[in-house]
């Protein structure tokens, strides 16, 4: 659907209100629509009952708790932290952030995204989120600087992923943001640090679930060449092996460059995702920015068979 084209349920909306509401709604100042909306928000909760309350806690997936242990989750995150290098910045997120996070600067639909009534939306995927602290941090160092950020959170995402899916996960995220040094040093650097740390993390937690790193350069011959040249011999043969998948489609016009996967048993199981963004340089306004993303769907992890 192209930008500022309506649905059919948004047509069936505006067609049963008076003419000229939404441009009536459109026209209110933020505070005064965010007052509109809470006050219809009070109202609705104000005649809702405890079964109706119970009921959309049964039926309703944005609700339903995670199926997974929640020992065993802590555990497996615990050992994800302590692994992580020491000059990897811990953050702990807030639920929400600024409207449009995602959409301002990736090709995300707002529609995937749970929008809430005071100008924020809830975090859908913590990569985003830590572009934008990492973003404000650059701008306070020097050129020469750099930013490695961390971050475990439960997203929700307002797509159906089917039946037996959850609206909601929990991801851990690195984010790294550094000046272009020129000719894929910044890159090939980035990657090593990120692939590195994955292939600790796989090594020690999953593998006897058959852990694979995947890479895909991204029509970057400059960085093919680092990667064959600079990222490849760093990385120490522990029997995680780096495979190249030049034949992902998935992710290109999300990642530039270069983009990640990691996965188990043989790669038929995926857990991990990851990328370079040009984030942190349109956040920055700096096109020089560079900027790598990659997670881990935890869950995944322990339900594939690592973690326990």
């Amino acid at each position: 659907m192209e930008p500022g084209e309506l649905s059919g349920a948004e047509r069936r909306v505006w067609a049963a209100l008076p003419a000229g509401t939404r441009d009536a709604l459109a026209g209110l100042p933020a505070a005064d629509l965010r007052t509109l909306l809470l006050t219809v928000a009070r109202d609705r909760a104000a005649v809702a009952s405890p079964a109706e309350v119970l009921r959309r806690w049964r039926e309703d997936r944005f609700v339903r708790p995670s199926e997974v242990d929640a020992r065993v989750l802590a555990r497996l995150e615990a050992r994800l932290w302590e692994l992580l290098p020491t000059d990897v910045a811990g953050v702990e997120l807030s639920p929400v952030v600024p409207l449009g996070t995602c959409s301002t600067v990736a090709p995300v639909s707002q529609n995937r995204i749970v929008t809430t009534l005071r100008g924020t939306e809830v975090v859908s995927d913590p990569t985003n989120a830590l572009a934008v602290e990492a973003a404000a941090r650059r701008r306070r160092q020097g050129r020469t600087g750099e930013v490695h950020l961390a971050a475990v959170h439960r997203v929700l995402r307002a797509q159906d992923f089917g039946p037996d899916a959850s609206a909601h996960f929990r991801l851990f995220t690195l984010v790294s943001s550094a000046r272009d040094a020129g000719s894929g040093r910044t890159e090939a650097r980035l990657l090593r640090r990120h692939l590195a740390w994955w292939r600790a993390v796989l090594a020690e937690l999953a593998r006897p679930a058959a852990p694979r790193l995947h890479v895909t350069v991204l029509d970057d011959p400059v960085l093919g060449e680092r990667l064959a040249d600079s990222v490849r011999p760093a990385l120490a043969d522990d029997g995680i092996p780096l495979l190249d998948e030049p034949e992902r489609e998935r992710g290109r016009g999300y990642y530039i460059g270069c983009a990640l996967r990691l996965t188990l048993h043989d790669g038929g199981w995926e857990v991990g995702d990851g990328g370079f963004t040009d984030w942190t340089a349109r956040l920055t306004g700096d096109a020089k920015e560079r900027c790598l993303v990659s997670c881990l769907a935890t869950e995944r992890l322990v339900n594939g068979g690592a973690g326990r």
